[in-house]
């Protein structure tokens, strides 16, 4: 297994990406110190005997209830009870691993006064493999994720359920069964665990990751059906991009123009072709999805700031002792950044599913109606294409801003929410779709650049092309498609078919 070591406040995308991949993640022992003198801070602080919210008063609108010393166990360990109140299906347990991660690294920053026995739990939880169970519907993104998070910390005192490996099992036994104990909650330590942005920021950092991968595809699989449209690789001639200046449009019209280099397919119609222009889905490929990428390069800074900062409070400042309470739990950025994600997500698919539409119409394609040889005693390609159309419909759909919508909550003390968490929850379904999109289209480009033999296109898409066939049969005759679609879904998921290019595309 692989292996992370957080180096907290410093920790790159990659790490976060190798987490969510199955990597183990534990954090530089050069934390220690700073861990165990935050915990020391709370001692002091307490010893004081003056109220400071959520160590020894109540929660929310309850803030002004003063806990005395003898609760302040029970004070924690209710926090953690009440707030496990989620509902939905079990997230999946790679996003709450990464949830995980995140609060781990939160923690050693320092400043939320947890005890070193505290980290140490999630540590050995992350190693062994012990993922809680945590309903994936719960939260508004403000205070924090505390239902989600709530139930993380409900399996580390004992409570609730974990999954090891694929069995479910009691939090206590799972525990038992890597030698581990519940834990026993310290002064804040409740609040610090179910407080915080992880579960949202878990949730939009896979949403980033999944959009990056369709992104790339795309471009293959744009490039594809240029190719069998016979379509001109003019719109992406540098002088016109550089003239505009955006960056990620640069980007992609070099990548296109890489992709499409040495093609007989494109060098066949260079001279007399009668048509002056193609449709916008080809020839506006750099414009669109350049935009694509420069809104989720964007995101990834923002979520990338998020993952590596501390949103628990109050939070404790050592050096003087002092517990503040501030608002780092409102997770606006990772909402705005899940819809910006949620965005690129449907114009990537939107645009792809046009490029299909434009392939199956021989007046636009010059190619046999919906893709097959003999149309009409065959379909071919005519209900791909309204699957298309629907996962796009359904991702527009999705695609309204979470972070404009707010409702208040805690009898009001908590007024304005950010709704990060369903913002960012919707992005692995978007993908999904868009995903599926993406597999149609490289189906579809595939086989319309069949009808094109024996020219052959460039290097890198004929590579594509045949790894694609190595699995997948030029549809000659209507068959069963799903399991066809199935195919092209798990080249794009895996990687494989931008590994089978053999080109560098650009990325976050």
């Amino acid at each position: 297994m692989a292996h992370v070591t957080l180096k907290p406040g410093a920790v790159p995308l990659s790490q976060w990406r190798a987490i969510h991949e199955g990597a183990s993640a534990t954090l530089d022992p050069a934390c220690a110190p700073v861990v165990a003198e935050s915990a020391a801070s709370v001692a002091r602080i307490l010893a004081r005997h003056e109220p400071v919210y959520g160590i020894n008063t109540g929660f929310g609108k309850l803030a002004s209830v003063r806990i005395d010393d003898d609760n302040l166990a029970i004070l924690q360990r209710n926090i953690v009870l009440s707030h496990a109140a989620g509902t939905g299906d079990p997230s999946p347990t790679p996003v709450i691993r990464l949830m995980m991660a995140l609060k781990l690294a939160s923690f050693g920053m320092g400043a939320s006064g947890v005890r070193p026995a505290t980290v140490a739990l999630l540590e050995a939880m992350l190693t062994n493999g012990l993922t809680p169970v945590v309903p994936c519907q719960g939260s508004v993104g403000a205070s924090g994720d505390l239902a989600p998070l709530a139930h993380m910390a409900a399996a580390m005192i004992g409570i609730g359920d974990i999954m090891v490996g694929e069995q479910r099992m009691s939090a206590v036994d799972a525990l038992a069964s890597a030698g581990l104990s519940p834990l026993e909650l310290g002064p804040k330590e409740g609040l610090a665990l179910l407080n915080g942005t992880q579960f949202s920021t878990a949730n939009a950092l896979v949403g980033l990751f999944m959009a990056e991968r369709l992104f790339q595809s795309a471009l293959l699989t744009g490039a594809l059906s240029t190719e069998a449209a016979k379509g001109s690789d003019a719109p992406f001639d540098p002088r016109i991009h550089a003239l505009r200046g955006h960056a990620g449009q640069i980007e992609v019209a070099a990548a296109l123009r890489d992709l499409m280099a040495g093609s007989a397919i494109r060098a066949s119609h260079r001279i007399d072709d009668p048509r002056v222009q193609d449709p916008y889905c080809l020839r506006c490929q750099p414009q669109v999805m350049g935009a694509a990428l420069d809104i989720l390069r964007q995101a990834a800074a923002t979520l990338t700031i998020e993952a590596n900062g501390v949103s628990d409070n109050p939070l404790i400042f050592a050096d003087t002792d002092e517990a503040l309470s501030g608002g780092n739990f409102h997770a606006e950025p990772v909402a705005f950044a899940a819809d910006i994600i949620a965005l690129a997500l449907c114009e990537i698919g939107s645009i792809a599913e046009r490029r299909v539409a434009m392939l199956v119409d021989p007046a636009l394609s010059g190619l046999p109606a919906f893709l097959t040889p003999q149309p009409g005693l065959n379909s071919g390609f005519m209900i791909p294409q309204v699957t298309a159309a629907a996962l796009v419909s359904e991702n527009k759909q999705r695609a309204y801003p979470a972070s404009v919508d707010s409702i208040p909550t805690s009898a009001n003390q908590e007024d304005h929410v950010s709704m990060a968490a369903h913002g960012a929850r919707r992005l692995l379904d978007m993908a999904a779709n868009a995903q599926a999109v993406i597999g149609i289209e490289l189906l579809a480009a595939c086989q319309g650049m069949d009808f094109h033999a024996p020219l052959a296109s460039s290097a890198p898409l004929t590579a594509a092309r045949e790894h694609l066939r190595g699995i997948v049969p030029t549809l000659t005759d209507d068959r069963y498609f799903h399991p066809d679609m199935e195919h092209a879904n798990t080249l794009i998921r895996s990687g494989s078919l931008i590994a089978a290019a053999g080109v560098a595309l650009p990325g976050l």
